[in-house]
């Protein structure tokens, strides 16, 4: 069973790619990184102020503080719980 997430994009990440993937970011969006392998997602800022979302971010805080050495943001979770909760807040 599949799910399409059109308010998300995915990009593989490489060291060698890490300079210019601020340049491949639209305005209105930013980076997280997520699950074992570290798939970059970009995703809408306003997903920010979404409980479900914020329950993500405080895992983060926990997991890693405020030091992110990807230059994105690391979610520790699986990519399976971030697709659905995005998934969740495409529905809203």
């Amino acid at each position: 069973m599949g799910f399409r997430l059109p308010a998300i994009r995915r990009a593989s990440f490489t060291a060698r790619q890490a300079t210019s993937k601020s340049e491949d970011i639209p305005k209105g969006y930013f980076a997280v990184y997520v699950g074992e392998k570290q798939n970059r997602f970009v995703i809408p800022i306003s997903y920010l102020n979404q409980p479900s979302f914020q329950d993500l971010l405080s895992q983060a805080e926990e997991e890693f503080g405020y030091d992110h050495p990807m230059g994105g943001l690391t979610i520790p979770c699986s990519e399976d719980v971030f697709k659905h909760t995005i998934s969740c807040l495409n529905r809203q």
